[in-house]
């Protein structure tokens, strides 16, 4: 059975947002680390509370009846992750263990939100 293709960018998002959404349970540490400085309270409060919206946005991205609103709330839940994504690369940048490659990978990683921004605002329209 093919996937029609109005409905590829939404799993594409939906299989994104599931990976990293189960890895804030299975390996929260490394999302703690990234957890702006600046908020209060807990920063493994945010690495889970940040994993359950990403499960529940990949679900309602799966759900054709949810679709459109699981695209809003993705482009949404891109721009609110955006603040952990400076402060991984700010991290990475001032650390003397982390490797030049890892470093140009958390800045290349910076503009890739654009086009999962964008990507989300699609589904949005085509949902």
């Amino acid at each position: 059975m093919s996937t029609h293709p109005s409905r590829r960018p939404a799993l594409r998002l939906a299989a994104v947002l599931a990976g990293a959404g189960v890895l804030h349970f299975v390996r929260p540490a490394p999302f703690d680390g990234i957890v702006p400085r600046a908020l209060p309270g807990d920063a493994r409060t945010y690495t889970y509370v940040s994993g359950a919206a990403e499960l529940a946005v990949a679900a309602a991205l799966t759900v054709p009846r949810t679709r459109r609103l699981g695209g809003t709330l993705a482009a949404a839940l891109f721009v609110a992750v955006f603040p952990a994504n400076v402060q991984m690369a700010v991290s990475w940048l001032r650390s003397d263990r982390i490797s030049p490659a890892a470093k140009a990978g958390a800045l290349v990683r910076l503009p890739l939100q654009i086009p999962l921004i964008t990507e989300a605002w699609k589904v949005r329209r085509t949902g």
